[in-house]
């Protein structure tokens, strides 16, 4: 089942399971907001059994590019276009919020981010691998945020 993010009421719906449930919830709001205002474009999550192609799409990135496994479940994922990016999250239960962007264009922006929402620690897979920038949301409260820069070739096809 599909869900249109609501940025104005934000809503823990999917993510119960998440002893951060409303901190991610916001997280989740916080990039609705974005997408919304930069693109006019509506971010819509499912739940991670009904978007397995997407879950194992960022998994297989995330184990080219830095051998990365997350042990946290993943609740939802969401895959669309904007302008030319090619966009894929995975909102995990642990409050970790991973994304690919994958320019269409040769040698355009390719990159994956990390979010942790407020209040969760750094997972394991990552700790002294990334260090974390604060941003700070009124949606989501202190956001930590990390990238790395995408070096092989790993299209993927907005839904």
């Amino acid at each position: 089942m599909s869900l249109i993010v609501d940025f104005k009421n934000v809503s823990m719906q999917g993510l119960e399971s998440s002893p951060f449930a409303e901190a991610l919830a916001g997280v989740r709001a916080n990039e609705a907001r974005y997408y919304w205002n930069k693109y006019q474009h509506r971010f819509v999550v499912e739940a991670a059994e009904d978007s397995v192609d997407t879950i194992d799409y960022v998994n297989h990135v995330l184990e080219n590019e830095r051998g990365l496994k997350f042990a946290s479940r993943p609740l939802e994922s969401s895959r669309f276009q904007v302008a030319d990016l090619n966009m894929a999250y995975v909102f995990y239960q642990s409050g970790l919020s991973i994304n690919v962007m994958y320019s269409v264009e040769p040698g355009g922006k390719r990159a994956v981010g990390f979010k942790l929402c407020e209040g969760m620690d750094v997972p394991d897979e990552l700790a002294d691998k990334f260090k974390f920038a604060r941003q700070k949301s009124k949606l989501a409260g202190t956001i930590r945020g990390s990238y790395f820069v995408i070096k092989g070739e790993y299209p993927i096809e907005a839904e």
